[in-house]
């Protein structure tokens, strides 16, 4: 866990990546697609694992330790191979009241893999008691 990361403290850097970034508004996460997540016999990742990635640097970019997902926007542009390095770039770009809007960028090398859009919400309080 990154020093600065003030949320989803869980999570499994092995499922979702690791955070290599934390700024005001800004994350960077990280994560090498394992055979775990192939969906075929060729070694193609399952899109679920590069979406995983994004939303987690999305939720450190927020760092609110009651960020949710409310919805997203994505387009997957190339697919991605067992043995690469996917690296999620995560910025907020708007911010109402309790709803932050996240740019989010997948990349392999320098071609990106998932380029879009997720709405948060920040909180008052865990999800679940609420």
């Amino acid at each position: 866990m990154h020093p600065a990361q003030r949320t989803h403290f869980g999570v499994d850097a092995a499922l979702v990546g690791a955070v290599e970034r934390v700024a005001d508004g800004e994350a960077t996460a990280a994560l090498v697609a394992t055979t775990e997540m192939a969906a075929d016999e060729r070694g193609l990742v399952h899109g679920g694992f590069t979406f995983g990635l994004a939303d987690y640097a999305a939720m450190v970019a927020v760092n609110d330790p009651h960020v949710v997902l409310g919805a997203s926007s994505c387009r997957f542009l190339a697919p991605v191979r067992v043995g690469e390095r996917m690296v999620a770039t995560a910025r907020v770009t708007a911010e109402k009241g309790r709803r932050r809007v996240v740019a989010v960028s997948v990349s392999v090398g320098d071609m990106v893999v998932l380029d879009g859009e997720l709405t948060t919400f920040v909180l008052d309080g865990h999800v679940l008691d609420l």
